[in-house]
């Protein structure tokens, strides 16, 4: 559980940050963290890779919306 709340504490503190680049991060880090804790405690492994893949959706869904002239 200690690893679930350190996720959560870095995700907020990335969210308060507020970078263009956290874009999509910051809901993959909790959904990845979540599901991390509960598949034999790998939250910190389950946000990261939350992370990536959740930007790169984000910026995939962006560039979709918004096409290069």
């Amino acid at each position: 559980m200690k690893s679930l709340a350190l996720v959560l504490a870095l995700t907020l503190a990335a969210a308060a940050a507020g970078t263009a680049d956290a874009r999509g991060c910051i809901k993959g880090a909790i959904v990845g963290g979540v599901a991390g804790h509960l598949a034999h405690h790998h939250a910190m492994l389950g946000a990261a890779a939350g992370c990536a893949i959740g930007h790169h959706m984000a910026t995939k869904k962006y560039n979709e919306t918004h096409p290069h002239h």
